[in-house]
């Protein structure tokens, strides 16, 4: 059962990632819009500036108001990431010395914690409630259910069956509904980085640069 369900996991990565492609590649069929103005900064500095400094709370009007959600969510992807590279380790197999396994489980669990702090403020906060759809809802409970299912794993690696189906619906949702945005996120922050930093806009300057 295990092998089947192993390759039924190989199989939905693979039909993730390439509808994930697809959807990046659709993007395209809007054409480039021709820019006239000519540039007046660094793309390579803007997409640096993108995933570096422009991620931090400071940055944001409103990470930087929502200070507590903007530290949860970086525990949540954090912990998220960690536990789709865990997939892997447990299907290779891979074994991971004591203290790796150890830092995982810490995130991991911070992760869990987090993504159910989160799915209470959505639900608990009127506006954000109003705003709310049952994807909001289902990609939320999916992750949480993968997450600790990774880290009771590290301690009963007996439930790999559990773990298994949890990881072929997470991976087979993940094109479909909300979750595609960890996939997106990268795509939009180097555009992001591309427009602004052609502008100038990004990095910002110093007061020593403008003088």
């Amino acid at each position: 059962m295990q092998t089947v369900l192993k390759s039924g996991v190989l199989i939905s990565m693979v039909f993730s990632a390439v509808t994930l492609t697809i959807l990046v590649l659709k993007t395209f069929s809007f054409g480039k819009k021709k820019l006239y103005a000519e540039p007046t900064g660094d793309i390579k500095k803007g997409i640096t500036y993108a995933f570096t400094k422009g991620m931090m709370p400071w940055e944001k009007e409103s990470a930087g108001s929502h200070l507590p959600t903007y530290i949860c969510g970086m525990f949540y992807h954090t912990g998220i990431f960690l536990a789709l590279f865990y997939i892997f380790v447990v299907i290779i197999p891979i074994t991971l010395p004591d203290i790796a396994i150890l830092i995982f489980q810490v995130f991991c669990l911070s992760a869990f914690v987090s993504g159910i702090v989160l799915l209470i403020k959505r639900l608990l906060t009127p506006y954000m409630r109003e705003l709310s759809c049952p994807d909001d809802i289902a990609a939320n409970i999916i992750v949480d259910i993968y997450l600790v299912l990774a880290f009771v794993h590290t301690f009963f690696p007996g439930i790999t069956t559990y773990f298994y189906l949890t990881a072929i619906i997470m991976f087979a949702y993940i094109p479909l509904g909300k979750i595609r945005h960890c996939f997106f996120f990268f795509y939009i922050r180097i555009l992001f980085g591309i427009f602004y930093g052609r502008r100038g806009v990004f990095p910002t300057r110093s007061k020593i640069d403008e003088t």
